[in-house]
């Protein structure tokens, strides 16, 4: 029965490691991006193959350029094995980005594949792949901002409402 329990808790640190990152590319944070790769991890996307630092750098750099991006887990598969566990997480993520006034949205749907390694105690990704299943850049209506305009905005980190925590918890 411990052993059971240990892996359910096992899961759910590399499931929240897995919310961190994508909330480290939404908010453009590299200190949480960073910190669910181990020292020593790869990264592999195709047109980037390199270290953990390389890919944090880059992927940042990249995701600047837009006006805001939404990165979304789907099922996310874990098996675990001792201190390696292996990941097939579903993703989708949305971009939204505005040259010369027309408004694009650069969509992706695909998989990681994971190799994750505990380490005095801590789960961290060793080495990811993303593996694209579909990609596409469509004219964006915008409409959605038209019907709400009043609704609060997301935003890059420290300015996002997340990082306030002091203004959610006194309302």
């Amino acid at each position: 029965m411990n052993d059971q329990i240990q892996e359910l808790l096992d899961k759910q640190e590399i499931y929240e490691l897995l919310c961190h990152y994508m909330r480290g590319l939404d908010r453009l944070d590299r200190d949480i991006l960073r910190s669910v790769y181990h020292d020593d991890a790869t990264d592999d996307r195709g047109f980037f193959k390199g270290s953990a630092d390389e890919f944090v750098d880059m992927a940042i750099e990249l995701l600047k350029k837009f006006d805001f991006c939404n990165h979304m887990i789907g099922q996310a598969l874990i098996e675990i094995e001792g201190n390696v566990a292996f990941g097939e997480i579903y993703f989708h993520a949305y971009h939204r980005k505005t040259e010369d006034s027309l408004e694009q949205d650069f969509i992706i749907i695909g998989r990681y594949i994971d190799r994750y390694e505990k380490r005095n105690g801590v789960w961290k990704i060793a080495h990811r792949t993303e593996l694209v299943d579909l990609d596409r850049m469509v004219p964006s209506n915008g409409e959605w901002t038209k019907a709400t305009p009043e609704a609060p905005r997301g935003a890059a980190a420290p300015n996002d409402l997340s990082y306030k925590r002091d203004l959610i918890r006194n309302k």
